[in-house]
């Protein structure tokens, strides 16, 4: 009898440890997606610093400013102000990563971040991200909580 117990044990220590792989190999490969974009930057090295304004007035969130062209291989330090009232979050991806990530945002809301392509700030705040572009292209800075893409809170880096 113990020998069978000591066997479903196994099989469940095991399934444990196959589910928990495969979730850090699901979360490895999101995270290698999202730095189609670029790479985080070197926050001791120069970097050109763009400031951002994230605002929510009558049901309409938006970014300002919400296009900019950086150069291929440039550092960028995004000053990230949020002046509205709700938290919001500043992502950069490729649309597509974006879309997929905002699907699982509807998901699952209250999900944290640590995510080297995205900072959360609250109303009121600021924070800042420092990226590299190291792929020429259009990318997307979007604030991916529910509803906020929708009403206008998204823009584009276009990478020369």
């Amino acid at each position: 009898m113990y020998a069978q117990l000591r066997s479903h044990a196994d099989i469940a220590a095991a399934a444990c440890v196959f589910l928990a792989c495969s979730s850090a190999g699901l979360a490895h490969d999101h995270a290698r997606a999202q730095l189609q974009a670029g790479q985080p930057g070197d926050a001791a090295s120069p970097a050109r610093i763009v400031e951002v304004v994230a605002t929510d007035t009558d049901g309409h969130m938006s970014f300002t400013p919400d296009r900019f062209v950086v150069a291929k291989g440039e550092q960028v330090r995004f000053e990230i102000r949020n002046a509205g009232s709700l938290d919001h979050e500043f992502v950069l991806g490729t649309k597509a990563e974006n879309a997929a990530h905002g699907h699982m945002m509807a998901e699952m809301p209250d999900m944290k971040h640590n995510d080297p392509n995205a900072v959360t700030i609250p109303a009121g705040a600021s924070a800042s991200l420092t990226w590299r572009f190291t792929r020429a292209g259009a990318f997307e800075f979007a604030c991916l909580i529910p509803g906020h893409y929708e009403s206008g809170m998204h823009g584009v880096v276009n990478v020369k």
